[in-house]
């Protein structure tokens, strides 16, 4: 059921040092970068609660940035399991993104690297519905902002190095119940990997364009 947090994707933290952040079109000294962003999920994303676990075989996010991390909003989004199906695990569960779009969001240069990152990513304002087959079926809503850590495609320690794309991984980020049935757990624990590029024709919906943050 906790898979409704996939929804988000999510991903970081309060923008403070959003003023030095320049988000580039391929490499660090590329262009800036503005305009529609996708996040594409690499591999599974899993979700575990008290009352059981699951997992999301594809998921994609659409949305936008301003070049210099403000701005991220998160257009559309979508989580399923295999060939379209309901996420699956413990408990099965079909997740519906809600209140679309998502705003407030941010990207930021971390010049520390905390967690080896090279930024942190927040998107928030998100909230997601998860229809879970358990106990005869009950309705469960996860929203608010979910932290993650952005890393550049060359950066060694980045999640998934199959990988040559940015990404974003949330590695067991807790987000809470904001609705639905006194069943549903209060918390669910998110674990995710998503690979960031936007367009090389703005607005073509071909994102093929990769992405890089420096500060």
């Amino acid at each position: 059921m906790g898979t409704a947090a996939l929804a988000v994707l999510a991903a970081g933290v309060t923008p403070a040092s959003a003023a030095t952040t320049t988000i580039r079109a391929g490499s660090a000294t590329a262009a800036p970068y503005s305009g529609n962003v996708q996040a594409a999920l690499l591999g599974v994303a899993t979700v575990s609660t008290s009352i059981g676990s699951g997992s999301c075989d594809e998921s994609t996010m659409t949305g936008s940035v301003n070049s210099d991390g403000t701005g991220l909003a998160i257009a559309a989004a979508g989580f399923s399991g295999a060939n379209g199906g309901p996420c699956s695990g413990t408990t099965s569960s079909t997740i519906t993104a809600q209140n679309l779009p998502w705003t407030g969001g941010a990207v930021a240069h971390d010049p520390n690297g905390t967690n080896g990152r090279d930024a942190s990513v927040t998107i928030a304002n998100f909230r997601v519905q998860a229809v879970v087959d358990l106990f005869g079926g009950i309705t469960c809503v996860f929203g608010g902002t979910l932290t993650a850590d952005g890393f550049n495609g060359d950066n060694p320690d980045r999640p998934d190095t199959g990988s040559t794309e940015a990404q974003v991984g949330v590695n067991g980020a807790t987000v809470s119940k904001q609705g639905g049935s006194w069943l549903c757990p209060s918390t669910a624990t998110v674990t995710a990997t998503y690979e960031l590029t936007g367009e090389s024709s703005a607005g073509s919906g071909t994102y093929d364009q990769s992405l890089h943050v420096t500060g």
